[in-house]
């Protein structure tokens, strides 16, 4: 039996022990890469050198493009280098970063979503005033708490997983570093540390999750209240990406963290967990510039 102090490597799921797929694989992975550098590049100098867009909504896309970059960043170049040198293996100092940088980005990203709703509610829900409650100092405050309190969940959940002895082999069951991954390798069930993140991060995620669903409650309410359907089309134009954004997002979290123990296995945890860590990130970009026309003539 190993323990994590003789744990010099683990040993990541491989998409496929073909060759000839490794080498499609990672030609598949590249393409997402590029696309998702490129997309969220545009967004990122579009937003910081037009000052037309140096509002609240495009300041919050600005820092929600930059954690799209970080976060595929984090997974998708490793997959793509296992794929094309056929190795599984990364560093035990490596997966520890790689589980840091996913979790610290991925819930700094569900945060400021949460963030996003606001601004939108605040934007047409009231308007007169958007300049009092979202000015400069505020939205600052706002991005710094979501960037802020993911950092620190992410320090918590790191320390606890890699606190535990690990004495089930160095193999995941997935194709990054995960955190339930990592504690089925533990030689322990879970224990009260363990269970108290679980809940203060349950709580805070499904906090966050009511938040999002009463904003566009509210918002859906006041747009179909507008008389005019310029007007209505305005503001769907407005909402509707950020939505179609947040719903890929919490739909395919939630189903890979919830789904039956029955409904799983190794082809799709993998299918769900690439829907959830890439996809996202890939696709923002696309959708937030699709229907803003702002953004098309900045671009």
């Amino acid at each position: 039996m190993s323990n994590s102090s003789s744990i010099t490597q683990f040993l990541l799921l491989a998409f496929t022990d073909t060759r000839e797929l490794q080498l499609l694989t990672f030609w598949l992975f590249l393409g997402i890469y590029l696309a998702a550098l490129l997309g969220n590049g545009l967004i990122i100098t579009a937003v910081a050198c037009d000052h037309h867009l140096h509002t609240p909504m495009y300041f919050f896309l600005l820092n929600l493009s930059v954690l799209d970059l970080g976060s595929i960043s984090t997974t998708l170049p490793k997959a793509m280098a296992n794929s094309l040198w056929d190795n599984r293996a990364i560093s035990y100092t490596g997966c520890a970063a790689q589980l840091f940088l996913f979790a610290f980005l991925v819930v700094a990203e569900y945060f400021l979503h949460t963030v996003m709703a606001y601004d939108h509610y605040v934007a047409i829900c009231k308007p007169l005033h958007y300049g009092t409650l979202l000015g400069s100092r505020a939205c600052v405050h706002m991005a710094a708490a979501a960037w802020g309190s993911a950092f620190l969940n992410a320090v918590l959940h790191t320390a606890n997983t890699f606190s535990k002895p690990l004495c089930r082999g160095n193999a995941l069951d997935q194709f990054f570093c995960e955190i339930p991954h990592i504690l089925k390798l533990s030689c322990s069930d879970s224990d009260l540390r363990e269970i108290r993140l679980l809940v203060v991060g349950a709580c805070l995620g499904l906090g966050c999750f009511v938040f999002l669903v009463m904003s566009y409650v509210q918002i859906l309410r006041a747009v179909l209240r507008i008389p005019s359907e310029q007007g209505r089309h305005k503001a769907f134009s407005a909402c509707l990406p950020h939505l179609a954004v947040v719903s890929l997002y919490v739909s395919t979290a939630m189903f890979a963290y919830l789904k039956a123990p029955s409904i799983s296995s190794q082809f799709l945890n993998m299918v769900v967990s690439f829907q959830y860590s890439v996809v996202p990130p890939a696709v923002n970009s696309l959708i937030y510039s699709m229907r803003n026309q702002e953004l098309k003539d900045a671009l």
